[in-house]
């Protein structure tokens, strides 16, 4: 039997977020409808966040409710930095949501205008006002901060522990700035499963560095629930210095799928999604394009 591994895209919001240039909705329901048309079943399809502080995502509302009313079987959510966020993404009709902390205190203040007290008191409220959603807390910068540098495990594990005092059962293991590397991502993903059974894990992982296809294997060797992944390699966090791309979604499907391992991903459909993105949005791409034959190559006999 095939080992599974579950996919994430997280390109119509992350990726999305890096482009400075203003992209049609049409195109990016075009892009979400031909990313699960390829077979994906999860979606962060958006972020309400302020228009101020990233207009890419000023069209949230129409991008959740046309996609929701498409694909009601789908498994799509959005990034709600704030309570009020939160509240337009539960009127759109998401049922998972997914608030962002940081680890670093700096990063957050960055990111997110708050202390890791204000943060907690939002993410409290959130879940006790939308008690029927889904919530899976993004933690920024576990794997190191450009503000601060390495923060200590134990600073995880304390900020798992309040996040869990208030009813929170997911999270997502977040490589803000690209800096992991593989024994300290396996290392990180068996610590908090064995400390945390009861609890799903997932990983963000960005490429800085060409580390995210071998960072996302060793997070799937040890047993990570889901990995997130943009299609096309495009993302960012735009408040975080030296951040750049995800690891990019068709890349790691084309390499699970030949390491035995089975995604439920149609490869062909997604990298033609991926090549119409690249034709049409200016972007900082790092996914590969090459269709790549099935067939055995030929070898001339001397």
């Amino acid at each position: 039997m095939k080992r599974r591994v579950k996919i994430v895209e997280v390109g119509p919001r992350d990726g999305f977020q890096s482009i400075k240039e203003p992209i049609p909705v049409q195109k990016k329901l075009d892009v979400i409808r031909g990313l699960l048309e390829a077979g994906i079943q999860k979606v962060q399809i958006t972020s309400f966040v302020s228009p101020k502080a990233i207009p890419q995502m000023q069209d949230a509302e129409i991008v959740a409710k046309t996609i929701l009313e498409e694909y009601p079987d789908k498994e799509l959510f959005a990034l709600v930095p704030n309570f009020i966020g939160a509240q337009k993404a539960v009127e759109a009709g998401l049922k998972e949501l997914t608030p962002v902390i940081s680890l670093s205190q700096s990063h957050n203040l960055a990111n997110v205008k708050r202390t890791h007290e204000q943060s907690y008191e939002e993410i409290r409220k959130i879940r006790e006002t939308f008690s029927d959603r889904k919530l899976t807390v993004d933690i920024a910068t576990v794997f190191g901060c450009p503000f601060e540098g390495e923060i200590p495990e134990t600073q995880l594990y304390w900020m798992i522990e309040t996040l869990a005092s208030m009813g929170i059962r997911s999270f997502t293991l977040c490589d803000t700035i690209g800096i992991a590397h593989p024994s300290q991502v396996q290392r990180m993903i068996a610590n908090v499963k064995a400390r945390y059974p009861q609890f799903q894990w997932n990983i963000h992982i960005h490429d800085t560095r060409n580390m995210g296809m071998i960072n996302s294997y060793a997070a799937i060797q040890a047993g990570v629930d889901e990995v997130q992944t943009a299609v096309g390699g495009l993302g960012g966090c735009p408040f975080a210095p030296g951040a750049t791309g995800n690891t990019a979604t068709e890349d790691l499907v084309y390499m699970l799928e030949r390491e035995g391992y089975e995604t439920g991903i149609h490869f062909e459909r997604l990298l033609e999604t991926a090549r119409t993105l690249r034709a049409e949005v200016n972007g900082n791409y790092s996914g590969h394009q090459i269709m790549i034959s099935k067939q055995p190559c030929f070898v001339p006999q001397e």
